[in-house]
């Protein structure tokens, strides 16, 4: 999963580079995010419409925590899965503040 989720970030960045009203939208936006997927797990930082410290193992005290297994993820990642549909039919779970978790979706 690792090289999966280096491909969504991927993605994201180029989205970033390209979208200024996202850019803006995450302006001073600081967030550490653990993801969560069983046997595997990987943490993130969101800083400034940049996603840094991308490595495999938890942080403590992350911001978001994003609960799944692989599968899921994948199918979020290639877009098999749509995101309120995965969540509504608890394909994967999020821990955090409401106003942070809107972050998340920028992701997608």
């Amino acid at each position: 999963m690792y090289d999966a989720i280096q491909e969504m970030i991927d993605k994201f960045h180029r989205k970033a580079e390209s979208d200024g009203k996202l850019r803006e939208k995450l302006e001073g936006v600081v967030k550490t995010i653990n993801i969560d997927l069983g046997d595997e797990s990987y943490s993130l930082k969101l800083d400034n419409a940049q996603i840094t410290d991308y490595k495999e193992g938890k942080t403590e005290n992350a911001d978001i925590t994003f609960t799944s297994t692989p599968e899921n993820l994948q199918a979020l990642i290639d877009g098999t899965l749509r995101p309120m549909k995965a969540y509504f039919t608890k394909k994967f779970t999020v821990k955090g503040k409401f106003e942070d978790l809107m972050h998340l979706k920028s992701l997608f």
